[in-house]
């Protein structure tokens, strides 16, 4: 590993612990650990209530915070299996199963990324850049954006840069990012259907990446289990495959 992924790896140790109201160190642990839910500051802000429930690996053990009420299961629940094993769906199935009493339901599982290596677009395609709210505000409300950027501007975690590809007048592509909490930017990428497989997604997400990180933030990328254009942007750009978490949503 190097010293740019080891301080990587700290740095998001360090968010995560916030999230989970816990110690950076306990992502490192053999065992897994359990801890009430918090609203503490300097969280991504993806909902203004405390999670019910919202379990992490970084690819070892498992971290869960959770609601007291959730807790005697989950004492039993997380000790089943070593931590990243906690998200395959025999395990799922019953933890799903007690989410439903309480009027929640799983999230889907969300495969985080973290850049690992410098990667210099390889195509050229001509592109316009748009920032802050005043910028990127008229593209609110066009369904040919649900990841690139927000429905609308959020306050707490703003779309702060979108960069797009163009053919003549007709954009093809657009990459977004949004600040979650400060000094993160999470990236998002639509590519238009007629403009797909030819690295539109791969050379915009390259250009928004490594303008994050000449800013001086951290970029990272989600993407689903199944997805794997989605990863395989992800990995074409640089990125690695960093954390793992899944959550709980009302019913």
């Amino acid at each position: 590993m190097s010293k740019k992924e080891y301080d990587l790896g700290v740095k998001l140790r360090t968010l995560l612990a916030v999230e989970f109201n816990c110690s950076p160190d306990d992502f490192t642990k053999q065992e897994n650990i359990l801890t009430i839910s918090a609203l503490n500051e300097g969280r991504r802000k993806y909902s203004p209530e405390k999670y019910f429930f919202h379990m992490a690996t970084t690819g070892g053990n498992a971290v869960i915070t959770a609601d007291e009420s959730l807790h005697p299961f989950l004492r039993g629940f997380m000790t089943a299996e070593f931590g990243h094993w906690l998200f395959e769906l025999p395990n799922l199935l019953p933890l799903e199963k007690e989410l439903t009493k309480f009027g929640y339901t799983l999230s889907q599982t969300h495969h985080m990324f973290l850049p690992s290596e410098n990667v210099l677009p390889e195509k050229n395609y001509p592109v316009k850049w748009f920032y802050g709210k005043e910028e990127i505000s008229p593209f609110y409300g066009d369904k040919r954006f649900p990841n690139a950027i927000c429905g609308k501007y959020l306050e707490e975690r703003p779309d702060t840069i979108v960069v797009c590809a163009y053919d003549g007048e007709t954009i093809t592509g657009m990459a977004g990012c949004s600040q979650d909490t400060a000094g993160w930017q999470q990236i998002g990428i639509d590519v238009m259907p007629e403009y797909r497989s030819k690295g539109v997604g791969t050379y915009l997400v390259t250009l928004l990446k490594n303008e994050i990180l000449k800013r001086g933030d951290i970029p990272f990328y989600g993407t689903s289990l199944s997805n794997y254009h989605s990863w395989n942007i992800a990995l074409n750009c640089g990125f690695r495959p960093a954390w793992v978490e899944i959550g709980a949503n009302k019913v």
